[in-house]
């Protein structure tokens, strides 16, 4: 008896790359000022990484600077300024992470329970409207609602109650930074969610529904899970960026807490380097907070994989 062989199916002929050059010039086109920005802005500048290692001069340019090896990066690490501004930035990090991560995620879910899509569109533009506020006028309008003179304070006066000192206390500033942080960003933040939650198959809501399961359950069982990879992605993503916790907000508000509390690595990476003329300095320490947060999220993308999730990328 003849066997008869089962043919594999031919692969796809790959098409020549200049056939898809042209049937993708239009796009290509397209994408050509986003490249040309992100050559100037992120990856010329990287250039300026051999300063760290010179006694860098601008006079004298960075081929003619001294080239010291890494006598910077001993000065760094033996200065308590330094240290001190990354115990700030770990923990002001830390703080961001508990009481700011998990908000965008609370304003997803609840928008995308409103029934209304009037209602739900009106409060979308209203949470997304600080994010297009520059970091003055947000601390600005703190300033003027909780400052010394603001409308909390002449509330407290009028009823003979004790101010509450909040705008220059150093010892309260991490909730205040997180505050305004999640008054700015949280509703920019909850964009990708409110996607993700679009791409739930809603049959799988009706016959939960149908099978007696509550608005909790069915949140539980089935929206979180359905959130499971972009609130990891999401995770990934902030612990890359744990050393940036945010530069102008603090620098507006380091002379009136102090720079014990407000120094993190940004401003420490300004003050005691360009400002003061340092600049291999404030180079050096750039550096150190780029190679730290490139191994965070590193590490963060392994951790993800181990949890059976995509994480930002897989090798």
């Amino acid at each position: 008896m003849r066997t008869t062989r089962t043919e594999r199916p031919a692969k796809p002929k790959r098409l020549d790359w200049r056939i898809r050059l042209r049937r993708d010039k239009s796009l290509l086109l397209m994408t050509v000022p986003a490249v040309v920005l992100l050559l100037v802005f992120n990856y010329v500048p990287l250039f300026g990484i051999i300063t760290a290692f010179q006694e860098y001069d601008p006079l004298v340019g960075v081929w003619h600077s001294e080239w010291v090896g890494f006598d910077q990066f001993q000065q760094l690490f033996g200065d308590p300024a330094f240290w001190a501004s990354l115990q700030n930035t770990i923990y002001l990090s830390f703080v961001q992470l508990i009481l700011f991560f998990p908000i965008p995620i609370a304003l997803a879910l609840l928008l995308d329970s409103v029934v209304s899509e009037r209602i739900r569109n009106f409060f979308q533009s209203v949470v997304y409207l600080p994010h297009f506020f520059s970091w003055v006028l947000a601390i600005t309008i703190f300033q003027q609602m909780l400052g010394g003179a603001g409308v909390l304070n002449q509330f407290l006066r009028q009823h003979s109650v004790a101010t509450w000192d909040i705008m220059t206390n150093p010892d309260t500033f991490a909730l205040l930074v997180t505050s305004q942080a999640v008054w700015k960003e949280a509703g920019w933040g909850i964009i990708v969610f409110l996607a993700a939650l679009s791409a739930i198959n809603s049959e799988l809501y009706e016959a939960a529904a149908a099978d007696g399961a509550g608005r909790l359950r069915r949140m539980w069982h089935i929206t979180l899970p359905g959130l499971r990879g972009v609130i990891v992605l999401m995770l990934v993503l902030r612990l890359g960026n744990a050393l940036s916790v945010g530069f102008e907000q603090f620098l507006i508000q380091r002379d009136a807490v102090g720079h014990e509390a407000a120094d993190v690595l940004d401003t420490f990476s300004f003050y005691y380097g360009v400002a003061t003329g340092g600049y291999s300095y404030g180079t050096a320490a750039g550096l150190f907070k780029s190679v730290v947060s490139l191994l965070l999220i590193w590490g963060a993308n392994k951790l993800a994989h181990a949890f059976g999730e995509d994480g930002l990328y897989r090798t």
